[in-house]
């Protein structure tokens, strides 16, 4: 099931990445949001499981046999939100809408609030149970489907990531896959100081996890994991991708500011011309 990645692909897939980060900061500023650094950082995973992993389709996102993606990190909510606006879940116009009064789209996602939202997340650690539940329900129907679940390096503070994870290895679930959007920080401070994170490709290998560790904006490199589900080992998948927050916007990244900020008008416009939107 391997998609070699052509260059013409990854050209394009890196097009989809610019224009999303774009309306992220767009969206941060006009609805006075923050939460854009960890938006920013797992663009590109989002990008390569959408555009090129997941056996999905935007016209029936309720198909029994659709993979499932769940992101845990559901602070990082606008850019779930415009993944599957430019996917084509629907109207990228909607997007306007979001955090606003009676808006479906919350600051943290909802289940089925719009099309292609799997779980509510955004109470951290927890996002990996529910897939986990949904690999073990996939396997008890018989069904084909894949489990893909993004947690931040913040959320393998919380014990229900590692009961989980022991779960995932003693039920053999070789078609779930947990991909760590590992930017290095958290809320308030590095993820390394606020709890003893390291060697955390070495922590998922203990808990019997088939793991790869790689640059989380490398896309050709993302795809061709993400697509070859499962691997040969039996074993569920950790992917510990090494992202930057804010990625994109050079004045945005790996400043922990960027967590509550709220662009200005003349750093969305700095933004969008990094971006080569304008």
């Amino acid at each position: 099931m391997m998609i070699q990645s052509s260059d013409d692909k990854i050209t394009h897939l890196e097009e989809i990445t610019r224009r999303i980060r774009g309306e992220l900061v767009q969206i941060s500023h006009m609805t006075n949001t923050p939460h854009l650094g960890s938006s920013l950082s797992c663009v590109d995973i989002l990008v390569a499981a959408y555009w090129m992993a997941l056996n999905i389709d935007p016209a029936d996102p309720l198909d029994l046999n659709r993979d499932r993606f769940i992101l845990s990190k559901g602070h990082a909510a606008p850019a779930l939100y415009t993944a599957l606006a430019y996917r084509g879940f629907f109207p990228i116009e909607q997007l306007q809408d979001y955090a606003k009064p009676g808006s479906l789209m919350a600051e943290h996602p909802s289940w089925r609030s719009v099309p292609g939202v799997e779980a509510t997340t955004g109470s951290l650690g927890h996002g990996l149970s529910i897939g986990l539940g949904m690999a073990i329900a996939g396997r008890i129907q018989y069904q084909s489907y894949h489990v893909f679940v993004v947690i931040s390096d913040g959320e393998c503070n919380e014990g229900t990531i590692w009961e989980a994870a022991m779960l995932a290895s003693a039920q053999g679930l070789n078609k779930l896959v947990v991909i760590v959007d590992f930017n290095k920080w958290q809320a308030t401070g590095r993820s390394r100081e606020v709890m003893a994170i390291d060697p955390l490709k070495a922590k998922w290998e203990a808990f019997g996890w088939s793991t790869y560790e790689t640059d989380g904006h490398d896309l050709k490199t993302l795809v061709n994991l993400l697509t070859n589900v499962p691997d040969s080992s039996g074993k569920p998948i950790a992917i510990v991708a090494h992202t930057v927050k804010g990625k994109g916007v050079s004045f945005m990244e790996d400043d922990n500011n960027w967590h509550y900020r709220i662009p200005t008008v003349t750093e969305v416009e700095l933004a969008k011309r990094e971006l080569h939107l304008i």
